[in-house]
């Protein structure tokens, strides 16, 4: 692979079980790039190695007065040193290469899990880790695999002048290859300190990174709220305590230096003075002793591919640690199986009992605004990789009957509405696949029955097919998340609208339904063109120059344009005026007529205009009916949506959690059958 080759048609499935692991599944990967780069380096090295040999054959040759010797020693040396040109410059370019090459390979790996989570990957990683690796991490990490070369090759290089040394001349090769082994492994003993210090300093750098990142990135919010001055003070002393970390980490590497010079410096001066006792005893000749001498100097230069290696590995080892963390995380627990078709029919969460029923506007209320997040990802097939419910949910979980009129179980209510492409046998909810159920009674790979925290999560259904089971590409065109903190790409507002769709909607008709005629007046404004098209005017990056409102209906107008099977809104209008707000929930509805919509909020204009409104608590649907009836019988519901003050909140929570708690036992252990079987 060369760097004009890139980027990697495909960079490969990463071993991330570990970030030792990943670092040798890097290394193995660009196996071709190593092998030639260990070809040039032993070019490099042997010829250096040649070179004391042609000056001890020099002197010699002037000692005993011979021009032909001369002669052939300086060809030699000539020879020698086309040679080290030519090795070192190719080992340079391979060496760089290889660099490149391992740190483009993981800027990919990043990207392409980047795009398969969306924005569910940074609810599970920090924003500035996600930074820090695909950044400072990818180049330490390039910079290990780009060294390992080049340390084979010198430690090659060493074993062979070791070997020829001893085999030239033994009274002091023998001395030599002993001494080089101690000088190599001398400083072992140093190295987990070392690395342990280096760690310290990488976790504290990448605190750092996250806390600037995410102190960047609400600077507007901060000001607004005079809490700058407070982050700051928290950046200067975490770059305080980065800076002490790495005057620590400098110390130790500064110690294995010096002992990388002290202990060579007294292996010359011991070999000076035993080689001129043997010279001047007539043993050896003065030739011999200057070959043996200056092999032992240019040993000097391979020796210091130890002391780098074990830097490159100390500090890519936690970069590789934290790449896999983001490299492991995956959009569901299972593995694509089904084929790529957009599926069609209702959306059901077998976990919290959730159904939006195909064609209908779907409103859910969550009294946790973190749990809605976490449910919109589950729509979305962001299902949590470790498999842990919500607390109180879970498939064996019962969903019990809510008080009140039209106030059925989520995984009832519709049921006779609807076809029999999503229900279970019995009529009451969708029907999950054999697979499935296995898992959740404990016969299949997740686990035991009970065991709660081992067994995976049944994935969310449309239309019967487990989200899970599709291919990236049929999910994501399925079913589209919206999350509540839209990102808008700078570049202009044709560009933004530009996204993959099935056509039917356009991007006036997205505009419209979204209410977005004042953004586009705005637009037009700050239109550099005589014409003052909107469409052609940039948008900054973030959309920082519009208001918090114009950013989300614009994001809302994108979303529309998709045109998917199944939307899902996390808060679409929690950054708007009540005027506004009721004519964008207007505008979906009539634009989404026959489209599987879901919308997250506690608003009640926009739950009035929903034609279908679930209420989740606890990880559960506790009620689902109209707006109206839920605002009439549902003292839960009431309380949220008009956001009661706890004292008058409390006697409703209470009564709820009595009436749920009142369930008959064995009535419950019968709709858990139920739920099992149809699940």
């Amino acid at each position: 692979m060369q760097i004009r080759d890139l980027p990697y048609s495909d960079p490969g499935d990463p071993d991330v079980r570990s970030g030792p692991r990943f670092l040798l599944w890097l290394g193995l990967s660009q196996l071709t790039g190593q092998l030639k780069a260990l070809s040039w380096g032993l070019l490099h090295q042997c010829a250096i190695a040649g070179l004391p040999l042609c000056v001890g054959l020099a002197v010699q040759a002037v000692v005993e007065r011979s021009g032909s010797g001369l002669a052939w020693a300086g060809a030699l040396i000539v020879a020698l040193g086309v040679l080290i040109a030519v090795g070192d410059t190719m080992l340079h370019r391979t060496a760089v290469t290889n660099w490149i090459t391992a740190a483009a390979r993981v800027q990919q790996l990043l990207a392409r899990k980047t795009a398969e989570l969306g924005s569910a990957l940074t609810r599970r990683v920090a924003a500035g880790e996600v930074v820090a690796v695909s950044t400072g991490d990818v180049e330490k990490i390039g910079w290990f695999v780009e060294a390992l070369s080049r340390f084979a090759a010198a430690a090659f290089a060493l074993v062979l002048i070791c070997v020829g040394l001893v085999l030239y001349l033994p009274s002091l090769g023998v001395l030599v290859a002993l001494a080089v082994p101690v000088l190599a492994l001398a400083v072992l003993p140093l190295l987990p300190r070392a690395t342990r210090r280096a760690d310290v300093q990488r976790e504290k750098a990448g605190h750092a990174t996250e806390l600037a990142s995410d102190t960047v990135a609400g600077l507007r919010v901060l000001r607004g709220i005079g809490g700058e001055e407070l982050f700051l003070g928290r950046y200067r002393r975490a770059s305080q305590e980065v800076r002490q970390a790495a005057v620590r980490s400098a110390r130790m590497w500064a110690l294995i230096s010096a002992i990388q010079v002290l202990l060579p410096g007294v292996l010359l001066i011991a070999l000076v003075w035993y080689g001129a006792t043997l010279a001047r005893d007539g043993r050896i000749e003065v030739g011999q002793l200057v070959t043996v001498y200056s092999a032992a100097t240019l040993m000097l230069f391979p020796l210091r591919h130890f002391e780098e290696i074990a830097m490159a590995y100390s500090f890519s080892r936690p970069s590789a640690q934290r790449a896999v963390r983001v490299l492991s995380l995956s959009r569901g627990a299972r593995t694509a199986t089904a084929e790529a078709v957009v599926p069609e029919g209702d959306l059901y969460d077998p976990v919290t009992g959730l159904l939006a029923p195909r064609g209908l506007f779907t409103a859910v209320v969550c009294g946790d605004p973190d749990e809605a997040g976490r449910l919109a990802d589950r729509l979305g097939g962001h299902a949590d990789p470790d498999g842990h419910a919500p607390d109180g949910a879970g498939p064996d979980t019962p969903t019990p009957e809510a008080g009140g009129s039209d106030t059925k179980d989520a995984a009832t209510q519709g049921a006779d509405t609807h076809g029999p492409e999503a229900t279970g046998p019995e009529g009451t909810g969708p029907d999950l696949s054999e697979g499935d159920a296995s898992e959740r009674d404990g016969t299949g790979t997740g686990g035991a029955p009970g065991s709660g925290e081992d067994r995976r999560l049944p994935s969310v259904l449309l239309g019967g097919v487990p989200l899970d089971e599709l291919p990236l590409g049929s999910a994501r065109t399925a079913v589209l998340v919206q999350d509540k903190d839209p990102v808008l790409l700078s570049g202009t507002l044709r560009e933004l609208l530009d996204v993959p769709s099935s056509g039917a909607v356009t991007a006036e008709d997205a505009l419209a339904a979204a209410q977005c005629a004042d953004v586009l007046d705005a637009l037009a404004q700050a239109s550099v063109d005589a014409d003052g098209d909107p469409m052609d005017t940039r948008i900054t990056e973030r959309g920082r120059s519009l208001s918090g409102g114009q950013r989300q209906r614009l994001a809302l107008a994108r979303s529309l344009v998709t045109d998917p099977e199944a939307l899902v809104l996390d808060e679409p209008t929690s950054a708007v005026d009540s005027h506004t707000e009721a004519r964008v929930a207007a505008g979906v509805k009539r634009l989404r007529a026959g489209r599987t919509t879901v919308a997250f909020s506690s608003s009640p204009l926009l739950l009035d205009l929903a034609d279908r409104v679930a209420l989740v608590h606890g990880g559960q649907v506790v009620a689902a009916g109209t707006h109206r009836a839920l605002l009439r019988d549902e003292a839960l519901y009431r309380a949220v949506v008009t956001r009661e003050t706890d004292d008058t909140a409390a006697p409703a929570a209470t009564d709820r959690q009595e009436r749920l708690a009142s369930i008959d036992v064995s009535r419950a252990a019968g709709t858990t059958e139920e739920i099992e079987e149809r699940a």
